[in-house]
């Protein structure tokens, strides 16, 4: 099969198209036929050298994949060839056949293509697991999500729109996508490169702060997002762009009552995502069908394309997700 090889660790250079052996599907797994994958910020890291794949799972970059259902292993029912399917992958979703876990595999509503799937489980199950699973956002509360534009930033706020529709959402953007972020809902955009995010927050709830955070900078966001807290608050962090190391103040923490989650999807064993997938296909999942919820595409690349793909990443040009085709639907 057709594939995406890492020639080392490094810049986006090291991405190459290359072959690899057909992977079959061991118990309790399905093949799919990859129509449609996307990049995501831990295929940056893995192609980095880091954020390695879990055990038994294929080194090829990609967590996610649409496509269809090429073959079934031992002890799997309910799915049959040629089922139009996506699914989170431990690896592999780079190449032209993928194998991924039953219980990781949804079906895809009719309404969505191929490519839209395919932006789906990555981004809106790390965006569902850690506003409304660990933060436990309520109708009614406040959120702020940082980096507006971003793949899961963007669809928490399709979430919070469909999920917590009397939810307020602020995000902060920078000053090239603040009227796009407008423009998909956010109730306040805070330009971070203009103010400090923190008195701004402080500024729009009248000195309260907010209930929920995501933030995937870390450190260099850590002091002024305990600072934005309402008491109460919960602080979802899901990565450390910013640094791995910031200034906390206790005080803060003990006296409002603060909360300071992290988590990543990858890692967890398989019946934990298999958990979470079965909640969000519950919950969120209706509202693609219906079509509240539309995946946000910006760019669609062909599959030999993905090192230009990670630098559109790396460069912040995008405004939701990049995807690579690997077959024309």
């Amino acid at each position: 099969m057709k594939v995406i090889l890492k020639d080392g660790d490094g810049g986006p250079e090291v991405l190459k198209p290359g072959t690899a052996p057909d992977p079959t599907p061991g118990v309790g797994r399905i093949l799919i036929r990859v129509h449609a994958t996307s990049v995501n910020r831990p295929d940056i890291v893995q192609r980095q050298g880091n954020y390695p794949p879990p055990p038994g799972e294929s080194p090829i970059l990609g967590l996610e994949a649409a496509g269809t259902v090429e073959a079934v292993g031992p002890g799997v029912t309910g799915f049959t060839p040629g089922e139009r399917v996506f699914a989170l992958l431990g690896g592999g979703g780079y190449a032209e056949l993928a194998v991924a876990h039953a219980s990781h595999v949804m079906r895809i509503p009719p309404n969505l293509s191929f490519e839209q799937a395919a932006c789906i489980c990555e981004t809106y199950l790390t965006a569902y697991m850690n506003v409304f699973l660990y933060a436990r956002l309520a109708d009614g509360e406040t959120v702020l999500l940082h980096g507006g534009g971003g793949g899961v930033t963007t669809a928490a706020m399709q979430l919070v729109k469909a999920l917590r529709p009397r939810a307020r959402v602020l995000v902060t953007a920078s000053t090239a996508k603040v009227e796009r972020v407008k423009a998909l809902g956010a109730d306040v955009v805070i330009d971070y490169k203009t103010e400090d995010f923190a008195e701004a927050v402080l500024r729009h709830t009248e000195k309260r702060g907010v209930d929920v955070i995501l933030d995937h900078l870390g450190g260099s966001y850590l002091a002024q997002n305990v600072k934005a807290l309402a008491t109460g608050g919960r602080l979802a962090l899901i990565g450390v762009m910013g640094g791995r190391k910031g200034e906390l103040d206790l005080g803060r923490v003990l006296t409002q009552r603060l909360a300071i989650m992290g988590s990543t999807l990858r890692p967890r064993p398989v019946e934990d995502k298999a958990a979470i997938i079965r909640q969000f296909e519950a919950e969120a999942m209706p509202h693609f069908v219906s079509g509240r919820i539309v995946p946000l595409i910006h760019h669609i690349y062909p599959l030999d394309q993905a090192a230009a793909a990670h630098r559109a990443m790396e460069a912040s040009e995008h405004f939701g997700k990049l995807v690579l085709r690997v077959v024309e639907s």
